[in-house]
């Protein structure tokens, strides 16, 4: 089947067609920043990154997926709204690629939806279409993951390509690691033997938080964007909420020493690892042991029970049974 079955493109695209130069005269870059929602999203951060991309300004659609089939319905059951005797306000998903520009007027695309839950191969092929039909030069994806650091400490990111000649940082990781797979990275994988250049981007985000929106991780995902894409986003508002969700983790972690404890464990341990790694030693430091399993569950459901809901991805009751992301 070919790539056109699963993805529309829009014909006419007057601000990607043509030459694309800076505003210096020099030959522009164009990058498409890939968001899929689902699989790597600790602490909705690839979602706010996203999101604060959405809303630079206007951003129309200029390609849209055939979700029916890449979406499993009962994995993940979209919202609908039951008003006294109907339904109404059907949620439905959209995978779809939108035109938005950066502070200076610069044009790249944002890709961004739910993770296909099947027929990579296909959805990998039906982005090839769109990276050659606007001509893209990079594509970056972002997303993130829960790891045992603490959120007192600089966020790790791992950087990815499939080209050596991309990468803008060095991999905190030795040797070779067996992960669970993603759309995201087979579109990387695939991306690299049809020769377009593709990198990512992934923030580590602190276990006991990855529940919790955490914007301080999509500030830190779209700082490498701007790097890699060579794209000037204003990130203020990011900035003001990251800073307010750090008041209230440190505020609730002043009062509940027990749950201070497994983070003053965590940095201990951090920070033993940092001096390890910059001596060349063994990295298993002596004398500082993590939180066991079952400390750190205890203290993370306290956490969350503790922290209120709010208008931007509340803590849910430690009670509540975790909403189904499609993982």
């Amino acid at each position: 089947m070919s790539a056109a079955e699963f993805v529309h493109i829009v014909d006419d695209v007057p601000a990607l067609d043509g030459e694309r130069r800076l505003a210096d005269g020099s030959p522009g870059l164009l990058a498409m920043v890939v968001a899929l929602d689902g699989f790597l999203d600790a602490g909705n951060a690839g979602a706010h990154a996203a999101t604060h991309l959405e809303g630079l300004g206007d951003a129309p659609v200029v390609a849209t997926f055939d979700v029916d089939v890449f979406h499993d319905y009962r994995a993940r059951r979209p919202a609908v709204s039951f008003v006294r005797d109907h339904y109404a306000d059907y949620d439905a998903p959209r995978l779809v690629v939108r035109l938005a520009h950066d502070s200076g007027g610069t044009p790249f695309l944002l890709l961004r939806g739910p993770e296909p839950d099947n027929r990579w191969e296909a959805f990998a092929r039906a982005v090839r279409a769109v990276v050659e039909r606007f001509s893209v030069d990079l594509v970056v994806s972002i997303g993130s993951v829960p790891m045992a650091v603490p959120h007192t400490r600089p966020i790790a990111v791992t950087h990815h390509a499939n080209d050596p000649a991309l990468l803008t940082g060095e991999s905190p990781w030795r040797g070779e690691l067996r992960v669970p797979s993603s759309a995201q990275a087979l579109l990387e994988i695939r991306l690299g033997e049809w020769g377009h250049p593709a990198q990512g981007f992934v923030a580590h985000v602190p276990h006991y938080l990855a529940q919790l929106d955490y914007p301080r991780a999509a500030l830190e995902l779209l700082e490498q964007v701007e790097r890699a894409a060579r794209l000037t986003v204003d990130l203020t508002a990011l900035r003001t909420a990251a800073e307010e969700r750090e008041v209230e983790v440190a505020t609730y972690l002043a009062s509940h020493e027990e749950v201070a404890e497994v983070v003053t464990a965590l940095e201990q341990q951090y920070d033993a690892f940092r001096r390890a790694e910059e001596s060349g030693s063994n990295l298993l430091a002596e004398e500082q042991p993590l939180p066991t399993g079952e400390e750190i569950g205890r203290e993370f459901e306290r956490f969350l029970a503790g922290l209120g809901p709010d208008d931007h991805g509340g803590a849910p009751d430690a009670t509540d049974p975790p909403e189904d992301d499609g993982r």
